[in-house]
């Protein structure tokens, strides 16, 4: 089974979704970690201000941040090897990392320039004139 790890920065969660300001690639990012979950790929993320001992335990991730910092995070290995550094990878990008065929999001009304909101309790002008 093919195993992806997730060295993410200090960060309060995983899906970033917690605080003043979300940042919309953390959802993304963690939807799509759960994609490839439900495809068959062993998922482990680890958050350097809760796991600091999963950095510090892993030598290829302790000696990238030794030479590179916190700047490299997050760190994306696929079976031990560095295959990302410093970005969230797109869905496509993870897919093609584990050899997964890629599948692509589903797109939402608003993605699609479409309003989902509608109006209640107010006069409606349908069929009328």
């Amino acid at each position: 089974m093919i195993k992806i790890e997730v060295f993410d920065p200090a960060m309060c969660c995983s899906t970033g979704v917690c605080g003043p300001s979300v940042d919309p690639v953390l959802p993304r990012f963690a939807a799509d970690l759960e994609w490839l979950k439900s495809k068959g790929v062993q998922v482990e993320r680890y958050n350097l201000a809760q796991e600091v001992g999963a950095f510090t335990g892993n030598p290829i991730v302790k000696t990238t941040l030794n030479s590179q910092g916190t700047k490299c995070l997050p760190l994306v290995l696929v079976d031990g090897v560095i295959v990302s550094e410093a970005v969230f990878p797109t869905r496509q990008v993870l897919a093609g990392f584990v050899g997964v065929d890629y599948e692509s999001e589903p797109v939402l009304a608003e993605d699609k320039g479409q309003s989902s909101l509608v109006s209640i309790g107010g006069p409606s002008k349908i069929g009328r004139r």
